[in-house]
């Protein structure tokens, strides 16, 4: 039998491990439900704009991958676990990307929205981890400003 032992990895305390959990954990799991629902509008979009939003949408998951690599990475480096898995991403999200086929302009609509609630919960992160630890805090920002470079590509198109 195996014992497990969570160690701080850093001199930030359990504290800032727990306070940075608790902001950067529903930040994981909305990137982690972004990637796979972009891909899921990425496989099916369809329309006049089709490779432009296909090759973009492709983009929006390699960020959201890497971003939730990055914030899940923060919590392990100051020494909780990450629970993301595919059962407890679904659990905590929901998203308005089309089960099948849809039109260029419905599937960047539903990724945008997808957007719009990560990044709230991104903001409440930055906002939260301003008492708790600013090295976290910088994570959270360098996230927004990337997720919000995303959401100004996509919804670019819908611009009149």
């Amino acid at each position: 039998m195996s014992k497990t032992q969570t160690i701080p990895m850093t001199a930030a305390g359990p504290e800032a491990a727990a306070g940075t959990a608790q902001f950067l954990t529903p930040v994981v799991l909305g990137l982690q439900a972004l990637a796979v629902n972009g891909k899921q509008a990425h496989w099916n979009v369809r329309g006049a704009n089709f490779i432009a939003i296909h090759e973009l949408l492709d983009q929006v998951v390699a960020s959201a991958q890497a971003s939730a690599d990055l914030a899940a990475e923060r919590i392990v480096a100051l020494g909780l676990p990450v629970d993301a898995r595919v059962s407890t991403v679904a659990a905590k999200t929901s998203s308005g990307v089309p089960a099948g086929f849809a039109q260029w302009q419905d599937e960047i609509t539903a990724v945008v929205a997808d957007m719009d609630v990560v990044i709230a919960d991104v903001q409440a992160a930055i906002d939260g981890l301003d008492e708790v630890d600013l090295t976290s805090q910088d994570v959270a920002i360098a996230i927004k400003a990337d997720l919000e470079k995303q959401r100004w590509f996509l919804s670019a198109h819908l611009a009149a």
